[in-house]
């Protein structure tokens, strides 16, 4: 026999019903403009030209703008996972919605690129001896491309041109990625780093920095 519900009880229910289209609703594609007035937190570091992070090292901090959109949106929510253990990244992209961290990505991923699409890039340099055959170790153009600057799919990041610094210490996290501040949870990268020594992934980072790639910080004119 079914029992009706009590006033109280059904309108607790339809309250909770009308919460959840919002909370399934997908985040809309990202919108650059919208972006603009997100980025705020972000600029501090990243929109200051050879700005360098203290934590867990010194080093540079990566050049995000014309970075790919799906990558930037992929790294914020490894973030806000947790997967990516950054304390000052973890805090910031905490702090953001879905809708927020698409229109973040939207917004670097557009920032300084030519209306026209960024230029065709030059011929890269051949590798020494030494970094190919440690990139063939690693099998790394398989997922980030010939020349470094257009991987397999969008969520790949660009890697030419970015500081030499920031990719060593970024293969580090990769290959330390249970260690709770700075670990970053990937498996694929993870099997793939932990092949090399300190001094093979500083080998490979200086000759992946060396490439001509799209990657740029814009300076914000504050900083300017």
């Amino acid at each position: 026999m079914k029992t009706a519900l009590s006033p109280m009880f059904a309108a607790l229910a339809l309250a909770l019903a009308a919460t959840l289209p919002a909370q399934a609703q997908e985040a809309k594609p990202g919108d650059a403009k919208a972006g603009a007035a997100k980025v705020a937190m972000c600029i501090g570091c990243h929109g200051i030209v050879g700005y360098q992070a203290t934590f867990p090292e010194v080093y540079r901090v990566p050049k995000i703008s014309g970075q790919s959109e799906k990558y930037l949106a992929a790294a914020l929510e490894a973030y806000r996972k947790g997967d990516r253990k950054h304390p000052s990244m973890r805090g910031i992209a905490g702090s953001l919605t879905d809708q927020d961290i698409a229109d973040v990505a939207a917004y670097y991923a557009h920032d300084g690129v030519p209306s026209g699409g960024a230029p065709e890039l030059p011929a890269p340099p051949a590798a020494n001896a030494q970094a190919a055959a440690l990139l063939q170790k690693g099998a790394c153009v398989s997922c980030h491309g010939d020349n470094f600057s257009k991987g397999i799919d969008p969520s790949y990041p660009k890697l030419a041109g970015q500081h030499a610094d920031y990719l060593y210490a970024a293969l580090k996290a990769y290959r330390d990625d249970t260690h709770h501040t700075w670990g970053r949870g990937n498996p694929v990268m993870a099997g793939m780093a932990k092949q090399y020594s300190e001094a093979e992934l500083k080998v490979i980072a200086k000759y992946i920095a060396s490439l001509p790639g799209e990657l740029k910080t814009v300076p914000q004119r504050k900083f300017r």
